[in-house]
């Protein structure tokens, strides 16, 4: 890129740049290799793939979560100029980078949460595709947002396609939100075995390619339950004005139904790259070839109600977010905690909805005054649930 061209380019600071959201960040900074220049990059603990990113992009800081590995990456990028930082430190350092513009918001779970702040303080752009960053403390983002003048674009697809509905909208004129999901894998499996799924299984999205969290979030459908509460903090709705809709094609992203009785939709193929590229560009449409829907092949678009006794998750959000204060936070403690042991095996998937009613029904609900709150209760919760399921011993 010549310095004129840098000069215009948006300048990206993109956080889990070694994930499923972050991967995808980059394929888009490829198509636009003149319009985007990357300023940091961050990962969890894949070094190999952060350090072969930062050799192809050129940041000016790199930040490894996990601060075991500080020393592999800092030794590979010694001599590049690039400099390596490690640990949440380092994340928040990246998320507040002086001379990013959007900050890609892509860190898996609750350890999203702190950089995100960070950005937001800083008065970034922020593309966010960390769901769980609103679930725990959506009223404190709020509170942020506003007190900084920061911005929030959403990436996830439903949210994505609720935000693109709504320009040149009023909120005022809104009747309702609807959410739709694909289902899963498990949607139409007789309730019955449900105690048999396994892990691989349950990895086996029939739409999407995710990380392993997320789809199993999905098969479970808290996906769709932790995307009512971002909905609700987002778009500053009640939670009895947004609706889910199981729709097995996912080719509608999500409607919004105004007071008039018209509707609105968002649909497209399958395909993240195209809601990340609108939170980069927004409020433009860069020209690009992802896939189209061929309308003449596309036979039917089947919609139906969720089955809450198959996707108690589901319920349990609602459920979390009518109660209000730390509820979410618990919700959300929780749901890691058991999705993480479900996928090492050592319980079913049927007990991930069990476990997170209990800590719903054992951690004290109080209300959320500060991130340290918010800290407080997840660090609860984690230890609440690690205690029904000790680490085996020698």
């Amino acid at each position: 890129m010549d310095e004129s061209n840098r000069a215009l380019a948006r300048r990206l600071s993109i956080l889990g740049s070694t994930g499923s959201i972050g991967t995808q960040t980059l394929d888009i900074v490829r198509l636009f290799p003149e319009r985007f220049q990357v300023v940091a990059l961050t990962g969890g603990s894949n070094a190999s793939l952060l350090i072969e990113q930062a050799f192809q992009f050129k940041p000016s800081l790199v930040a490894i979560g996990d601060v075991a590995q500080y020393k592999q990456v800092a030794e590979a990028l010694a001599g590049t100029g690039i400099r390596v930082v490690a640990g949440e430190e380092g994340l928040k350092e990246a998320a507040a980078h002086p001379e990013a513009e959007v900050v890609v918001a892509a860190v898996v779970g609750f350890a999203g949460l702190a950089p995100v702040l960070e950005a937001i303080r800083a008065g970034k752009v922020i593309a966010l595709a960390n769901k769980e960053t609103l679930v725990v403390a959506g009223a404190l983002i709020q509170e942020w947002i506003a007190r900084y003048k920061a911005t929030l674009i959403p990436v996830d697809s439903e949210h994505s396609a609720i935000f693109q509905c709504l320009v040149g909208e009023s909120m005022d004129w809104v009747e309702s939100l609807i959410l739709t999901a694909s289902g899963g894998p498990f949607r139409t499996r007789p309730l019955e075995t449900f105690a048999q799924i396994t892990p691989e299984e349950a990895l086996r999205h029939p739409n999407w390619s995710m990380g392993a969290k997320i789809t199993i979030d999905s098969a479970t459908m808290m996906n769709k339950g932790l995307e009512v509460i971002e909905a609700h903090w987002l778009f500053n709705i009640p939670v009895e004005r947004i609706e889910v809709l199981v729709h097995p094609q996912s080719i509608v992203h999500s409607m919004v139904t105004f007071r008039d009785g018209s509707v609105k939709a968002q649909l497209g193929l399958p395909d993240m790259r195209i809601p990340i590229q609108y939170a980069l560009t927004y409020p433009e449409r860069w020209e690009a070839h992802h896939p189209r829907i061929n309308w003449s092949q596309l036979r039917q678009l089947e919609f139906e109600a969720p089955d809450m006794q198959r996707f108690p998750c589901l319920r349990l959000a609602y459920q979390a977010l009518e109660a209000g204060g730390v509820a979410p936070a618990v919700l959300n403690a929780a749901n890691e905690e058991a999705v993480q042991l479900f996928l090492e095996g050592r319980i079913g998937f049927m007990d991930i909805p069990r476990w997170i009613e209990g800590a719903l029904e054992q951690i004290p609900l109080q209300e959320a005054r500060s991130l340290e709150d918010l800290q407080a209760v997840d660090s609860q919760t984690r230890q609440w649930i690690r205690e029904l399921n000790p680490l085996p011993t020698d």
